[in-house]
């Protein structure tokens, strides 16, 4: 291979990024907006009807929350990203030793096999329209046909497969589909609304009727549907500044903006914030709620059928689409956390295994159906890894201990950082526990406060008896 070609092809997993590899804003601004609007935006704007949000709580909190999560990529991840330009699993090696840096690659693998499991489930339920077979309820936790489990297994084979052969045709074909999935979106957006307005025979000629239909007809608030939390605007807020907080607090964005020219760059995840988390939850929420409002009993969230119904097969082709450009990449990083446990594996034959778990995962639609519950619960393990490294950025070597303990140690396990790790959960967990099952999507918040002081005081005691 040629120097060029191998240069192109240089991802720079155990070094910095060099400046001859530093990419402009245009395409950080892409990529978040294609990444965050995709599958799971078609079960998560359902979900929030179903937990019965009020017009107000949803609009403003996904206004407040989705800003909180945008001036954390800017003001935490990428600072720290542009000064050390190395990925996010290299950086946790130095910090955290390379065992412990495994432990954290398995639970990593395990979460991103049920998120595509859970992106696989959407896309089967564009095949159930067409093959017409019985689908999930709301409260279903297991495969409830034949028809579903043959529709899972090869929607699931397929991505398996592709992913498998590699992330470069993924990548493109993604970045091809994520305008008009845009658009498709928007789309379910505008042909829901005019529904609402032609069933309910409600005028609206300004602003302020069309925010009183909002108030009174769609997003009506009142009592959850069985099996569901009720959400307020804190639900709301929380849900959308922490669904991703495994790439922003907890860092995992460290090895994208490692190839931004400047920090600022952060700000083009609004892109992605403000298309995806909230137009096109609302656009996916408004055609649950039509749903609901034509008939009260039918109850199933089911994308395939209510894209169908909004915009006919393109309403399909997009939720296939959106379902796969989300499994592909999400199995391919799978793959490779679990690849990095067991290097002598090739990747292809990783990918595939980690594609049948995910695609085990997704004959399950409880895992779909609890989505909301899911990404909390992900953010929440992978959360304290990201106040390591902060406070391993920023304070350790102020405080008079070694950054980088395990690099400079040779350590292959970093106890201070370990412990912190299993404690924040216990704390978190036990929180939930104790003050009930929807703190989940509040704990993250303090819970990294107190990783960040677990690791302070952990790593005094440890680096000292070093």
């Amino acid at each position: 291979m040629s120097e060029e070609a191998t240069a192109d092809t240089n991802e720079f997993e155990r070094e910095r990024v060099p400046e001859s590899a530093l990419l402009g804003l245009k395409s950080f601004v892409g990529q978040y907006a294609g990444e965050h609007c995709a599958g799971t935006e078609l079960m998560i704007g359902p979900l929030f009807v179903a937990a019965g949000v009020s017009a107000f709580d949803l609009v403003v909190g996904l206004i407040v929350g989705n800003l909180l999560a945008v001036l954390s990529w800017t003001f935490l991840t990428a600072p720290i990203a542009t000064r050390v330009r190395l990925t996010l699993y290299y950086q946790l090696e130095q910090i955290c030793g390379r065992h412990l840096v495994t432990l954290y690659n398995l639970a990593n693998g395990v979460m991103f096999c049920f998120l595509a499991g859970a992106m696989i489930t959407v896309s089967a339920t564009a095949v159930g329209v067409f093959a017409e077979f019985p689908m999930p309820e709301l409260d279903d936790r297991y495969p409830n046909s034949v028809g579903w489990v043959l529709s899972v297994l090869a929607v699931g084979s397929v991505i398996s497969i592709v992913a498998a052969y590699g992330y470069k045709t993924v990548a493109k074909f993604a970045n091809i589909a994520a305008p008009w999935m845009v658009l498709v979106f928007f789309v379910f957006g505008i042909v829901a609304l005019a529904q609402f307005i032609t069933v309910t025979g409600v005028k609206v000629h300004s602003a302020g009727d069309l925010w009183d239909l909002a108030k009174t007809t769609i997003w009506k608030g009142g009592a959850p549907l069985k099996g569901q939390v009720k959400f307020t605007f804190w639900h709301v807020m929380f849900f959308a500044w922490f669904c991703n907080i495994a790439m922003h607090i907890g860092m995992a964005d460290l090895s994208v903006f490692r190839f931004a020219k400047k920090s600022w760059y952060g700000l083009a995840t609004a892109a992605g914030m403000y298309v995806g988390h909230f137009m096109a939850w609302i656009s996916a929420s408004l055609l649950y709620a039509y749903q609901l409002h034509v008939d009260p009993t039918n109850t199933k969230v089911l994308p395939g059928p209510l894209a169908y119904k909004a915009a006919g097969i393109t309403g399909l082709i997009c939720v296939i689409i959106a379902g796969w450009t989300t499994a592909n990449p999400t199995i391919y990083r799978a793959g490779l956390a679990f690849q990095a446990v067991m290097p002598n594996r090739s990747r292809f034959t990783v990918t595939l295994a980690t594609g049948a778990i995910a695609t085990t995962a997704g004959l399950f639609p409880a895992l779909a159906m609890k989505l909301l519950d899911f990404v909390a619960i992900y953010g929440l393990i992978l959360m304290p890894m990201g106040a390591i490294i902060l406070v391993d950025h920023y304070l350790i070597k102020r405080l008079g201990l070694t950054p980088n303990f395990a690099q400079r140690t040779g350590e292959t396990f970093n106890w201070a950082a370990g412990l912190t790790w299993f404690l924040t959960l216990v704390a978190c967990s036990a929180a939930v526990y104790y003050f009930g099952g929807d703190k989940k999507f509040f704990v993250s918040l303090p819970g990294w406060f107190i990783a960040a002081l677990l690791y302070i005081t952990l790593s005094k005691w440890w680096q000292g008896r070093a």
